[in-house]
């Protein structure tokens, strides 16, 4: 696979506590070079984000990040507000304490409230698959596709473990046509995207792969 094809399907992502706006906006000029899908970066430095990169590229943000266990209420708010400020996309924590509850009804009301806030927005529901067991997994590929979500995410890159082969192959395989899968956390070569893409994912949160890319250039 082309390198360039796989930076299309890159969310390139800085969400680190103390990103600056310099270095945001490096990012968004890095994503803008190499044809990324959007750039994944925390909600205070969205509306300038925004305002940087106009209409060329793709600004997506957190939602109940990183651990998703404030209210519903509180995610929907979030969620409002980074439309406000001019996200395309919305990457959504789903609540771990609900799934670990069993209480399926919260878990799918905390997806949909966010939903409803996004405006038509992409939504990616996270679910952090290294605290889930195979059983919770598949019902939460059950829970997003009825919740309307665009995506179900592998992880925040955030917790004990980020994307797994295995666990993408489980959920492309469970979650419905319609919805598509995000791979992220733990993404460090192109092997390791194109075997993401491969099993089903179509897109990738990441930072390495514009690195990846650069490197390769430098080498020429």
């Amino acid at each position: 696979m082309e390198i360039n094809e796989i930076l299309s399907r890159c969310d390139h992502t800085l969400l680190a506590v103390t990103s600056t706006s310099e270095e945001i906006r490096a990012l968004c000029d890095e994503a803008i070079e190499y044809g990324c899908a959007s750039v994944c970066i925390p909600a205070c430095h969205v509306r300038g984000a925004r305002a940087y990169v106009g209409e060329q590229m793709k600004v997506c943000t957190v939602v109940g990040f990183p651990n998703g266990y404030c209210t519903t209420e509180a995610k929907a708010f979030e969620t409002a507000d980074a439309v406000k400020n001019g996200a395309d996309e919305i990457d959504m924590v789903a609540d771990i304490a609900m799934i670990k509850d069993g209480y399926w009804e919260g878990v799918l009301e905390d997806i949909q409230a966010v939903r409803r806030a996004c405006e038509g927005r992409v939504l990616k529901v996270i679910i952090e698959c290294c605290l889930l067991t195979e059983e919770e997994k598949i019902k939460m590929c059950e829970l997003v596709t009825a919740a309307g979500a665009d995506y179900i995410k592998t992880s925040t890159g955030f917790s004990t473990g980020g994307a797994t082969r295995e666990d993408v192959a489980l959920l492309r395989a469970h979650v419905g046509p319609e919805v598509r899968v995000k791979a992220a956390g733990g993404i460090k070569s192109l092997q390791d995207a194109e075997d993401f893409i491969a099993l089903g994912a179509d897109r990738l949160g990441t930072s390495r792969l514009v690195k990846i890319a650069k490197a390769m250039e430098e080498g020429k």
